[in-house]
């Protein structure tokens, strides 16, 4: 959260053979072991003195630079890199010799660093995790390891642990089960907090926990990082997921996990089972949902309409479809429609058509509140056509199936269509932003789950706005750990994607974007965080209260206050 420089960890005196970093941390480490501890290193900015102090002298070359200079180096190297896998391991060398520097990189170049440390990137960095595979992060937890969870969590060397971000590797984006290779992704989780909302880097824990995989490629592959063995499921998978967040719990108090990339099933199950025991939320569910509604109250502010006079389709019905339609749900039953009514709004489309009451078939539990009445539907096109809706929302990893016809469709029943594609990495998106914003002649509203390039129509160049989760996540998380809520409701999500759509301003809408420029995404950050915590409180969940301003301007300030920033301590005082 806080920067180190904000956070004492010791008020006694130092002893001498310890050294002061800037006036409010210690360290003993010297020469050669603090180059390589990449939260201490500064690489050529260690002043004169502090090299004589510190043990340095002779293991760095004579220049000094400023950590600008070292960022103009790191810039001009990574232009360099021919395409963005070599750009995301060129990036993760730097993390783990030098995260300041990593982070100022990734915060002033968001725009052009958030798609190769997280995705589409990660992605193709996940499927060759055994290739690439150089240095370890975070914790792995195996099934060899059940009874000696609470053990290993000992090994970290963190007293602190703010969020952890969790994955059992069985639906890595939309590329399906990857089992530990899905590092990569509670990683760049985390380096989002970081980078997007300022959660200190020391106080950040990605998990594995390796149960198996189905991934008969990966089981055949000798550089796979995981266990050789089939997915385990049932009683001895629980029991490792119980054991490995108890002991979580017990050992960092308070802290918040994050569920990731689990499979539809778990994903489910996992969150109705812990939710209300510890302080936890699902991003595939949870996450998805408010970065979609506050492009939604984005594009109704547009439209000069209201939510509840919207009518949506989701192609997908797993965990980010149900999640994003339940919470529209709760938005429109908080702005006085019955939820009956408010479920009719939404409609989902499954791998065997239209989710309806008659199918025949024994529907997921997920899925049994937007079972209609009426007839059946086989595709997409056909629901299309038959309930004629305001917005479709493509979460089925399914690419292209936003065609030309139902496109074009969307744009002859709405003046203003809505199509957001959020599937994601780039390959899987419903359809592209070009072809979005040129089947309608300009007319659509648009978000997607990976990043487009401008598109010029009719010589106005409109800018697609992404439906990133990292716009809700980190700046939920920031606000949770600044007032130790007790768990993570729906209410707190409802009020994320209004802080979000908040930040939205008419020069964004008119270019086309439905999202504030990532830019500005620290700002918007601190805003979310400050929703949080006014629902915390108001929900009886806080339990840090004793710094923490009422007032809403201070309320935002203080969030702003509470971020990391990337600068180097001062080791000589």
């Amino acid at each position: 959260m806080a920067s180190e420089s904000k956070r004492p960890r010791m008020s006694s005196s130092p002893p001498s053979h310890l050294v002061r970093l800037a006036s409010t941390e210690l360290t003993s480490e010297h020469g050669v072991t603090l180059l390589r501890d990449p939260l201490r290193n500064k690489g050529s900015a260690f002043t004169p003195e502090e090299r004589v102090a510190l043990g340095l002298r002779g293991l760095l070359p004579p220049a000094v630079t400023t950590i600008e200079q070292q960022l103009s180096r790191i810039m001009a190297n990574l232009h360099l890199r021919p395409c963005p896998l070599d750009k995301y391991t060129y990036l993760m060398d730097l993390q783990d010799r030098n995260e300041t520097l990593f982070y100022k990189c990734v915060i002033d170049n968001l725009q052009m660093t958030m798609p190769l440390i997280y995705t589409p990137t990660v992605g193709e960095a996940c499927q060759k995790y055994g290739a690439i595979f150089k240095k370890p992060r975070g914790l792995y937890f195996s099934l060899d390891d059940l009874g000696k969870c609470r053990d290993i969590l000992e090994n970290w060397p963190e007293p602190r642990v703010d969020v952890v971000v969790v994955t059992d590797g069985e639906r890595i984006l939309g590329l399906g089960d990857l089992g530990t290779q899905g590092m990569g992704i509670p990683v760049g989780k985390l380096n989002l907090y970081v980078a997007c909302a300022g959660i200190h880097p020391r106080h950040c824990l990605p998990i594995t926990i390796d149960v198996g995989t189905n991934n008969q490629a990966l089981l055949d592959d000798p550089l796979y990082t995981g266990l050789q063995r089939k997915r385990c499921t049932g009683p001895e998978y629980d029991q490792l997921v119980d054991e490995v967040l108890s002991a979580l719990v017990e050992r960092f108090p308070g802290l918040l996990v994050q569920f990731e990339d689990f499979g539809n099933t778990n994903a489910f199950r996992l969150l109705d089972r812990w939710r209300n025991k510890i302080c936890t939320f699902n991003d595939d569910i949870q996450g998805t949902a408010a970065v979609a509604l506050a492009g939604l109250y984005s594009a109704v502010r547009e439209k000069k309409s209201n939510l509840k006079d919207e009518l949506f389709v989701f192609l997908g019905a797993g965990e980010a479809g149900t999640g994003i339609a339940q919470l529209i749900v709760s938005a429109m039953v908080a702005d006085g429609m019955p939820r009956a009514e408010a479920l009719k709004r939404c409609w989902l489309i499954d791998t065997k058509g239209l989710v309806v009451k008659n199918r025949g078939d024994n529907l997921a539990h997920h899925k049994l509140d937007f079972a209609h009445d009426h007839p059946k539907c086989a595709n997409l096109l056909e629901a299309v056509k038959a309930l004629k809706p305001t917005g479709i929302i493509g979460v089925s990893t399914q690419p292209q199936t936003f065609t030309q016809e139902i496109v074009e469709l969307m744009g002859s029943y709405n003046e203003r269509p809505i199509v957001f594609p959020l599937s994601n990495p780039t390959s899987k998106s419903e359809c592209t932003a070009e072809q979005a914003f040129g089947w309608t002649q300009g007319r659509v509203l648009f978000a997607s789950g990976s990043p487009f390039d401008p598109v010029t129509i009719g010589g106005k160049t409109y800018v697609p706005g992404q439906g990133n989760n990292a716009y809700i996540f980190p700046g939920m998380g920031l606000g949770i750990v600044a007032v130790g809520a007790k768990h993570v409701p729906d209410e707190m999500f409802l009020a994320a994607a209004r802080a979000l759509a908040d930040q939205v301003t008419d020069a964004d809408l008119a270019t086309g974007c439905l999202y504030p420029p990532l830019m500005k995404i620290r700002e918007a950050s601190a805003h979310i965080a400050a929703a949080c915590v006014e629902e915390a409180v108001k929900m009886n969940l806080a339990t840090k209260l004793q710094s923490v301003p009422t007032d809403h301007d201070k309320l935002v300030q203080f969030c702003r206050d509470e971020m990391f920033v990337p600068k180097y301590p001062h080791f000589i005082a």
